[in-house]
């Protein structure tokens, strides 16, 4: 068995990590655990999860699971939107698709770390565009009665949930909460992702599928 260490931005990430990626990597031999990111260390001695404000704690974090030698692999699942400014290659983020912009974010991301069992991964744009994969299925779980609208029909330009665009008013999580505002990403967010399924996802998903691909290969290495 290898083991991977998932560096999960929040709690959503963590359940998807929990429920839907670690059963099916350990089918493949692999055992994934995730750890929430520490956003401060509070008086108590305790430590405040989840979130991210500045680019220093998830490096620490990152830092500190490569210390266990046992790891074959510390990779992140952490939101392209909203990314910090001070997130390595964000001041230099080229023009592109958000495929080009995403590859160049994990490169820098990866040389700043510099440590080969390092593997950085971002969510395009977030999380929430894995529910785009079968929006039908948003909508049966957060209103029987209503109906897609335009917010659910992707634009023709737009080949994947992955590439709806991360605008303040028009990224994922905001479509979501404007047609539904009873949705709360951590109680409807992994139940939508088990219902759709990994492979749908997968399948509409190109960059996922390429970081899940690379979380299988560990056991052949």
């Amino acid at each position: 068995m290898k083991k991977g260490l998932i560096l999960c931005e929040g709690q959503t990430e963590e359940t998807f990590v929990k429920h839907i990626i670690a059963p099916h990597l350990l089918h493949n031999g692999i055992v994934a655990i995730p750890t929430l990111i520490v956003t401060r260390q509070l008086r108590s001695g305790m430590a405040s999860r989840g979130g991210i404000t500045r680019y220093p704690q998830v490096r620490r974090d990152i830092l500190n699971l490569l210390h266990d030698k046992s790891a074959a692999m510390v990779t992140t699942l952490i939101d392209y939107y909203g990314l910090p400014d001070d997130f390595p290659g964000v001041a230099t983020l080229p023009e592109g698709s958000p495929y080009q912009k995403v590859a160049h974010l994990e490169q820098a991301f990866a040389q700043d770390i510099g440590n080969a069992r390092f593997f950085p991964y971002f969510m395009l744009h977030e999380f929430e565009a894995f529910l785009f994969v079968q929006p039908e299925v948003m909508t049966q779980t957060l209103d029987q009665r209503g109906s897609l609208g335009p917010l659910f029909s992707n634009p023709s330009s737009v080949a994947s949930p992955e590439e709806i665009n991360d605008g303040p008013h028009t990224h994922p999580a905001a479509r979501i909460q404007r047609r539904f505002r009873q949705y709360r990403k951590a109680l409807h967010g992994p139940l939508i992702i088990e219902k759709i399924g990994l492979s749908a996802i997968r399948e509409k998903c190109p960059h996922f599928d390429a970081w899940l691909r690379r979380l299988e290969g560990l056991a052949g290495e």
